[in-house]
């Protein structure tokens, strides 16, 4: 096997959820395809790490030149709900049933010390500042229902204890150790309908 086809390959596969012969087909697959294709895949590639950062505000992706996205620019939303979840992809499943019309905050993963995810590492100060600085009445925490979850959940209603806000859970719709990203609209819709 030509050696930059192989590097190819071994880069495929280190994506998550990519096995081998995943990544060997998908290396023939762009091998074997219309050269401008490939042009245009390798310049996409390009563009998510030169174009796109982090919202100033909610630490969602964005490609705006003033680098506020286009939830946080969008003023037809509830200015008095605040939605927190984990990470990027929990946002996108819960923002694409379109019934909720809240902004968002990011933290960027949960507390979990036995992968090193500390406090300090996720966007906390920043979701506090906010809070004080905002006038919302109520903080929905979309954190996954599971033991780093719960630490999450925990650890940002201590902090916030002292601040005159709502804080509410998704219901028990969502079975335990599920992944927002993984339920069903239904189940998802039925959770931050029964939010506690």
């Amino acid at each position: 096997m030509p050696e930059s086809l192989k590097k190819l390959i071994d880069i495929i596969a280190y994506l998550p959820w990519i096995w081998d012969k995943t990544a060997a087909r998908l290396g023939f697959f762009l091998l074997k395809s219309n050269p401008s294709y490939v042009n245009n895949f390798s310049k996409q590639l390009d563009a998510i790490k030169s174009q796109i950062r982090d919202c100033v505000i909610c630490h969602w992706y964005t490609d705006n030149v003033d680098w506020i996205c286009n939830i946080c620019n969008d003023k037809w939303r509830d200015e008095k709900l605040l939605c927190v979840v984990e990470d990027y992809l929990d946002l996108v499943s819960i923002d694409k049933l379109k019934i909720f019309r809240w902004y968002y905050h990011v933290l960027g993963w949960s507390i979990s010390p036995i992968n090193w995810v500390l406090p300090k590492d996720l966007k906390f100060q920043e979701l506090f500042k906010r809070v004080k600085e905002w006038k919302f009445t109520e903080l929905i925490l979309a954190i996954n229902p599971n033991i780093e979850g719960e630490a999450t959940s925990m650890y940002i209603k201590e902090n916030l204890a002292w601040i005159p806000i709502k804080i509410t859970k998704l219901s028990k719709w969502l079975p335990n150790a599920w992944y927002i990203e993984y339920a069903d609209e239904i189940t998802l819709i039925n959770a931050f309908k029964g939010r506690n």
